[in-house]
C-alpha cells in the first residue's frame, strides 16, 4: 500500500501553508518528516487524514484519489492518525478509549486489537480500568498510539509523539513505533527529536515554509551539513 502526495497546496482562510508538497509512504517503512515549528508538518498530516481540504494537488491511496473522502472513510481504508496533543477522552478508561479506535473493525476483531495494543504497551494492560486523564504523559501517548492501532491501519500518521516527555519515555515510544513498522505498517512520523527520529527512520523529508527542501535516506540526512547545523546544533 502506498500513500502519495502530489503537488499539495492548502492553508487556512486566505493564508497558504503548503506549497506544492510531494511525498510518499509505503507499508513497512518509517518515514520522518522534519522541520521547525510553522513549517507545515501538522497541516500536512491534517490534510492527509481528511481534516483539512487541499486547495490543489492530490492525496493518493495507491492510485485512488482521496479527494472528497471524510476522515472516517479514510480510516476505513486503513489510514490512521495520532494527532498532536493525544486528544484522549480523560473521563473514560484506557479500555474505553482503545475501544473507540475499533469502531470500524469487522465483528470479532476487537479482542485482537486489544491484544495488539497491550502487547506493544504492557503498561496499558496494567491500567486498562484507569481513567485516561490520570495517566502520565508517556502513558497517555502510548494510549493515543494504541487507539490508532486498534483499527489495524496500513499507514499511520503520528504527530509529535515525544512532545513533553522525558528522554527515556520519548525513546520508548519511538522504539515502539519502530516495532509497528516491523509488523508491516507504514509510519509517517513528525517528531521534534530530529536525531532520534533519523536513527529509527528509513527515509526522511525536511520541510521549510510549507515546502519540501530535502529528502532522502535518513542516515544520509543525519550526516548532511544543512540538517546538522539547522536541527542538531552541530
Amino acid at each position: 500500500m502506498r500513500l502519495g502526495v502530489e503537488g499539495l497546496e492548502t492553508g487556512y482562510g486566505k493564508a497558504q501553508v503548503l506549497f506544492g508538497v510531494d511525498l510518499e509512504v509505503r507499508e513497512g517503512e518509517l518515514v520522518a518528516l522534519l522541520g521547525t515549528n510553522g513549517a507545515g508538518k501538522t497541516t500536512l498530516l491534517r490534510t492527509l487524514s481528511g481534516l483539512l481540504r487541499p486547495w490543489r494537488g492530490r492525496v493518493l491511496w495507491e492510485e485512488r484519489d482521496l479527494s472528497g473522502l471524510s476522515p472516517a472513510q479514510r480510516a476505513r481504508l486503513g489510514l490512521g492518525h495520532v494527532p498532536e496533543g493525544r486528544q484522549l477522552f480523560p473521563l473514560m478508561t484506557v479500555e474505553e478509549n482503545l475501544r473507540l479506535g475499533a469502531a470500524f473493525l469487522a465483528p470479532g476483531r476487537e479482542e485482537e486489537g486489544f491484544a495488539r495494543a497491550y502487547t506493544l504497551f504492557p503498561r496499558l494492560a496494567e491500567r486498562r480500568r484507569q481513567l485516561a486523564g490520570t495517566l502520565s504523559g508517556g502513558e497517555q501517548q502510548m494510549l493515543a498510539i494504541g487507539r490508532a492501532l486498534m483499527g489495524f491501519p496500513k499507514i499511520l500518521l503520528v504527530d509529535e509523539p515525544s512532545l513533553g516527555l522525558a528522554p527515556r519515555l520519548a525513546e520508548e515510544v519511538l522504539l515502539a513505533l519502530k516495532r509497528v513498522v516491523e509488523e508491516g505498517v507504514g509510519v509517517l512520523l513528525v517528531e521534534q527529536n530530529v536525531a532520534l527520529s533519523l536513527e529509527v527512520a528509513g527515509r526522511a523529508y525536511v520541510m521549510e515554509h510549507g515546502r519540501v527542501v530535502l529528502q532522502g535516506q535518513a542516515a544520509r540526512l543525519l550526516e548532511d551539513p544543512r540538517v546538522r547545523e539547522a536541527y542538531l546544533s552541530l
